[in-house]
């Protein structure tokens, strides 16, 4: 029999769950197991959970047919439990490491309580973290004690997950969780009510995560309501324990205050349902009243009516009010012009047909917005595409018969505010408004390795010039986040907490890559000026965060292009941001002047390069995600890996998942290319499996996909996994180095 059962619901959890389970099954103290109840999550859940299983014997995993809830579903695990103590974790919090060792050595002191009550702290997305303010209660004492020895227990936040409870104590007391939100008052109060011997922990024990969205308590919904049903359980409780009936004035106000301040918080309830939520806890305040208790002033406005409690709110707001409006003026000269003109074009109706694109900050057709357009002309010519570019040089680069606006122009400013679609790879700016009626299709720009968006809170220096906050509001505008796979998937729900719907498209831009023949890359090797026969190999390394400027010379370009030798051409493409920077002047553009290399830096279709190539050598750039699609050979350079991952945050450890062979010195990677082992079984092992993991919607059809589902709200299947693996032929026979 275990010491503790771990109880985790899961629903919609998948960017957390994973530091869940690891901040639970990595603790020092190895007494446990976990009951992890899948409430028929419709994310990658109940994958994650039986791959912890899979791995864990002490994980135990069920699967309920239908979503039931927080409550019913804790319900559920609860049969499962073996365990001394039932612990019940939300899925997106995480322990501190040491805590249940702390737990079960103050339960063995305290011989067994039935409620053991421990600190918490709040950890916010933006990186905060903050203390429970009521932590010294924890301190006051180190015996056991009833709630009514010591009632100012009752005065910390009154929830399941700050508690572990005796199984033998619920058992008997047949405490279970009601449906509907505000669960956890019918289980707390009742259980603190009865429990005979209660014991404290003064130690942070639980990381309680504050989502800056999904938290469900902050969802605007007639579903709190529900908290009156809850509150009318717990009085039922009382009823039936006539010893407990002391506790009634308590549970009354303390009833009183928590309606309250759910009524003030903006974000709860629908504001036409204000006024009968206080009508139903005014009528429930006079119906428990306890004969002759007195009202607690800040209660009072209960005992008259809603139009009062308004005017008692108005006048605390009033002076709150008047110095937002003296700042609100201050800025209003500045800003009046824009948005007087907002105004006007935003009464004019969205236009169905008009579709927006925007790739690379406004640099042209590219990318995955690019791929999109050119099928939404194929498949649907109706709808109208315009691009964002942001100056004459771009604009003339565009191809034939593509409509542009200039960025910041009025012709610019006109289709963004009708458009019904917006379509872009990288945030759009202010200037750009959400109306309501349209729909903004965030594509991103590969599957990430590295940290992004919110998980950057925590690197500075990664995040260096980059206002993460304000990056996330502007993201609050995405409808639809394409990704390529779930592992994407979990990223970006993680990386940017926000209000979008992950579509489950594919990558656009890999359509190309999937449907690849052997002779699709003849037309770029001919462009490139690379020499009939020649194999060619792709060198694409990515920027570093622990560098000023980004680049760190981890190749020497010209030695590896001598000793491929002949009848090897080497291409190499820097990545985008080291494009203006001095890289290119420390040798790449003297090599591609003298013909020892090709310089592809500028190339602006990065999938041509990976049709052209027969091997690609990368470090941590995300372009692995997407070569692997052509079944091709990848060689993973990872000599500075301990100072990248300490440095920008990684998402996995590609040196111990990568999509071929790893080497950590030149020497190494020479060996593997003078050796063949580049392309051995063993490499393409390495590759398939990483292609099924990262790849599992790119079917070809992405773009297609966008399409018909998201700009015209047809139905597709969706994605069942990529084509079979078809090995493209390299254009030449001849091996990599034959020697070194």
């Amino acid at each position: 029999m275990p010491r503790f059962s771990v109880i985790v619901p899961c629903f919609k959890v998948q960017g957390f769950l994973r530091e869940c389970l690891d901040s639970v099954l990595d603790q020092s103290f190895r007494d446990i197991e976990v009951v992890a109840v899948d409430d028929c999550s419709p994310d990658g859940c109940g994958a994650i959970l039986d791959e912890y299983a899979a791995l864990d014997e002490r994980v135990r995993v069920l699967h309920l047919e239908e979503n039931v809830g927080l409550g019913r579903a804790r319900n559920a695990g609860l049969p499962l439990a073996t365990g001394d103590y039932l612990f019940f974790l939300d899925s997106d919090d995480t322990l501190t490491p040491g805590a249940l060792r702390a737990m079960a050595d103050r339960l063995a002191e305290a011989e067994d309580p039935d409620v053991l009550v421990f600190d918490y702290a709040r950890t916010y997305w933006w990186g905060g973290t903050r203390r429970n303010v009521l932590a010294q209660v924890l301190a006051e004492t180190d015996r056991t004690f009833t709630a009514a020895e010591r009632p100012e227990i009752l005065d910390l936040l009154m929830v399941v997950w700050n508690k572990v409870y005796r199984r033998d104590f619920v058992e008997r007391e047949g405490f279970t969780f009601p449906p509907g939100y505000y669960e956890d008052t019918p289980w707390t109060f009742p259980v603190m009510f009865a429990a005979g011997r209660i014991a404290t922990l003064d130690r942070i024990c639980l990381n309680y995560r504050q989502r800056r969205q999904g938290n469900i308590l902050s969802t605007t919904s007639r579903k709190h309501f529900d908290v009156h049903a809850q509150y009318e359980r717990v009085f039922a409780f009382l009823d039936a324990r006539p010893e407990l009936a002391r506790w009634r004035p308590f549970l009354h106000a303390k009833m009183g205050e928590h309606c309250l301040d759910i009524l003030s918080k903006p974000d709860r309830l629908p504001p036409s349902d204000k006024a009968e939520f206080f009508r139903r806890t005014a009528e429930m305040f006079r119906r428990y009243r306890p004969e002759g208790a007195e009202t607690p002033a800040e209660l009072r406005v209960l005992e008259h009516g809603y139009a009062a409690y308004r005017l008692r709110r108005g006048s605390g707001r009033a002076g709150r009010e008047l110095g937002r409006r003296a700042r609100q003026a201050r800025g209003a000269a500045a800003g009046r012009l824009g948005r007087v003109r907002t105004a006007v074009n935003a009464r004019r109706p969205l236009d169905p047909d008009l579709v927006v694109y925007s790739a690379f900050s406004h640099r042209g057709v590219l990318g995955d917005p690019g791929a999109i357009h050119r099928k939404a002309r194929e498949i649907a010519p109706h709808l109208r595409g315009v691009w964002v570019v942001r100056g004459e040089e771009e604009a003339a680069a565009l191809p034939p018969d593509t409509e542009h606006v200039l960025l910041g122009s009025a012709q610019y400013r006109r289709a963004v505010e009708r458009a019904a679609f917006l379509v872009n790879n990288v945030n759009w700016p202010w200037a750009v408004p959400k109306r309501p009626g349209s729909v903004h299709i965030h594509t991103h720009q590969g599957t990430p390795l590295k940290y992004m968006g919110a998980d950057l809170l925590g690197r500075p220096g990664a995040r260096h010039g980059l206002d993460v906050p304000q990056m996330l509001r502007r993201a609050d505008r995405w409808d639809h986040s394409l990704v390529a796979g779930r592992y994407a998937e979990r990223v970006w729900e993680r990386a940017y907490p926000c209000h979008f719907s992950s579509a489950r498209t594919g990558s656009p831009r890999n359509d190309v890559l999937v449907n690849a023949g052997p002779q699709d890359g003849h037309r770029v090797r001919e462009r490139l000026g690379v020499p009939d026969g020649h194999t060619v190999v792709l060198y694409a390394p990515t920027r570093r965060e622990y560098r000023r400027g980004g680049y760190v010379e981890r190749i020497d370009p010209a030695r590896l292009a001598a000793d491929l030798g002949e009848g090897h051409t080497l291409v190499v493409r820097l990545h985008p941001s080291l494009a203006a920077g001095p890289a290119r002047g420390l040798g790449l553009a003297e090599l591609h002047r003298r013909g020892v290399l090709i310089d592809a830096t500028d190339e602006p279709h990065v999938e041509d390069l990976m049709l052209a190539s027969d091997l690609l050598i990368t470090d941590y750039s995300a372009l692995m995600f997407d070569y692997v699609l052509l079944d091709r050979p990848v060689l993973i350079h990872a000599d500075d890996w301990a100072a990248y991952t300490a440095s920008r945050g990684t998402y996995f450890d590609v040196t111990a998942e990568a999509p071929g062979h790893v080497s950590r010195s030149y020497r190494e990677l020479a060996w593997l290319l003078a050796s063949g082992a580049w392309r051995d079984e063993e490499a393409a092992r390495l590759r398939s499996a990483f292609r099924d993991r990262f790849c599992e919607y790119e079917d070809g059809r992405a773009a297609e996909r966008v399409v018909r589902t998201l700009l015209l709200g047809e139905p597709m299947p969706e994605p069942v996994g990529v084509p079979a693996a078809r090995p493209i032929p390299a254009v030449s026979g001849r091996d990599l180095l034959t020697s070194s």
